[in-house]
């Protein structure tokens, strides 16, 4: 009787090993090269380099799927092409989900969708960050609308997590038709150049429809949607740099909502003074400069980790540390059109800004805005519609705000970028900063302007009959002083602070002391909104 129990259990632990054997093998050995081949790792591969060594525990590794037609009921494979499970990355806790598209091309069936969905009910449970590895063909057409169920109930757990625990999707492959959704509402995509994808509707359904002609690449590649979409926020050359970029960014994030973000130890003084920032600006108020130099000189050893890189480059955001404190910063950029404000800007700045606020990471913001840019493609675009978004999220923020004006802040752009009037909590300026309803060289034409037009009738009064040079000489001049007087009298951060909107007009060189100090003032800082089941942000 002993020996047929212990035979019993022997060919138990035999069968346990052949299905995880199977598990681990997934689509086979040719299939695994193919994605090797295709400069692409294996599902277990990623999960691997993304983890801390030996820390991932993998769950419903068995799970096979339910479909018993077009004969795929012969065709079941542990797992069925999605690896899930927890480990950690620096010590703490993430789940993952890995879509395998050696089995059946990583398609969603109704048994894998309710492996995540498990998943991540069980990471907004215990406070834990979501990562999505993503390389699917879609939806299993062979189950048909149960396929599409299970990618519902993933975006429903995606948009009830969101603001809860961070949410952080690699494309690793292709990502096509509904299943892109699940990446859009998270709160990062990675992509990777020449080997993933994503489109709602692909290039051959695109030129039936419309007769357009276009690559995979084209339409939906890693290059198109971190430079013109926008709808990645990173772009990496390969699987292994795109997974140190999620353990990078994951650096800076806490854990769950009600966390810190992860402090490090900092042998950056704080007290640091950087004269160079005393001349970063140039003198002349339309020569551009590169804002990125001025973030490098005021964060903890000159790193700053960028989002969004490739997109709206008129507006610079990511994160950095100060005294080894994370903290999100946006920024204009003079470099790229002048530092202006349009859609794309400021839609990519606002979620940002929301993203911080809801995971407690304070906001710097660093202002040299010229204004929002004009003309018809803008208008009809709803620039004015977009630039609120941005208004409504520095607005709604509660978390430690502050901001320093560099140079320009012109107009209703002024009040956006993070002003005084819109809570945040400390607002310093530079003496070159320049702060007016607009620029002195369009202000002239309107307080002046009555001057301005006599100057050319004075002169041929006193000294008859001017020829043409000279009146553009005489008119030019005119201006010139015209723009110093306004500058000097209105366009500088004097008045501003006068009224208290700046609370300090400081040397660049003493911005890192300052904002540093003022953070751990703000360390305790409580603020809130009053109660109510959500904003109506203009979306």
């Amino acid at each position: 009787m002993e020996t047929s129990k212990s035979a019993i259990r022997a060919e138990s632990l035999d069968e346990l090993e052949r299905r995880n054997r199977l598990a681990e093998e997934g689509g086979g050995l040719e299939r695994r090269e193919r994605q090797h081949r295709e400069g692409k790792l294996s599902a277990r591969e990623r999960i691997s380099l993304l983890l801390d060594e030996g820390s991932f525990e993998e769950t419903d590794k068995l799970v096979t799927h339910r479909c018993t037609d077009f004969g795929m009921e012969q065709k079941r494979i542990p797992g069925d092409g999605f690896v899930t499970g927890y480990g950690r990355i620096d010590g703490r806790t993430v789940f993952v989900f890995a879509q395998d598209f050696t089995v059946f091309g990583g398609s969603l069936s109704e048994s894998n969708a309710a492996k995540i969905v498990k998943l991540m009910d069980m990471a907004v449970r215990v406070g834990s960050p979501i990562i999505g590895l993503n390389d699917s063909g879609g939806a299993r057409i062979q189950e048909g609308v149960v396929s599409l169920a299970g990618y519902a109930d993933i975006f429903l757990r995606n948009t009830l997590a969101s603001g809860v625990v961070p949410q952080i999707s690699a494309v690793l492959g292709p990502c096509a038709g509904g299943a892109v959704y699940s990446p859009a509402i998270t709160d990062f995509t990675l992509m990777v150049d020449k080997t993933s994808y994503m489109f709602v509707t692909g290039p051959d359904v695109i030129k039936t429809v419309t007769h357009e002609e276009v690559t995979k690449e084209q339409l939906g590649g890693a290059a198109t949607h971190n430079e013109i979409s926008g709808v990645a926020h990173f772009m990496a050359h390969d699987d292994a740099e795109c997974l140190a970029m999620i353990r990078e960014l994951f650096s800076f994030l806490p854990s769950n909502n009600v966390d810190d973000p992860p402090r490090r130890a900092c042998s950056d003084p704080v007290d640091r003074a950087d004269a160079e920032l005393d001349t970063l600006v140039p003198a002349e108020s339309n020569q551009p400069y590169d804002i990125k130099l001025v973030i490098e000189r005021l964060v903890d050893d000159g790193y700053f980790f960028e989002v969004h890189e490739h997109f709206a480059r008129n507006i610079v955001i990511g994160f950095a540390r100060m005294n080894g404190r994370p903290v999100g910063i946006v920024a204009n950029q003079p470099a790229f059109l002048a530092g202006v404000l349009d859609i794309d800007a400021s839609v990519k700045a606002a979620r940002f800004v929301r993203f911080c606020d809801a995971f407690n990471i304070p906001l710097i913001t660093l202002e040299d805005v010229p204004g929002f840019l004009p003309g018809t493609q803008q208008e009809y675009g709803g620039i004015i519609r977009h630039g609120a978004k941005l208004l409504y999220a520095f607005a709604e923020a509660t978390v430690p705000k502050l901001t320093v004006i560099t140079r320009k802040a012109y107009g209703g752009a002024y009040c956006v970028m993070s002003s005084k009037h819109i809570r945040t909590d400390l607002n310093l300026a530079w003496p070159t900063a320049e702060i007016a309803v607009m620029g002195p060289e369009g202000a002239v034409n309107i307080v002046y302007g009555r001057e301005l037009s006599q100057v050319v009738a004075e002169a041929e009064r006193n000294d008859g009959p001017l020829s043409e040079e000279r009146k553009q000489a005489l008119l030019a001049a005119a201006r010139a002083e015209k723009v110093h007087e306004f500058r000097e009298q209105f366009a500088n951060p004097y008045i501003a602070a006068e009224r208290g909107y700046v609370d300090a007009v400081i040397p660049p060189r003493e911005t890192r002391r300052r904002l540093i100090t003022a953070l751990e003032m703000l360390d305790g800082k409580r603020d809130k909104n009053p109660p109510k089941k959500h904003g109506n942000i203009p979306l």
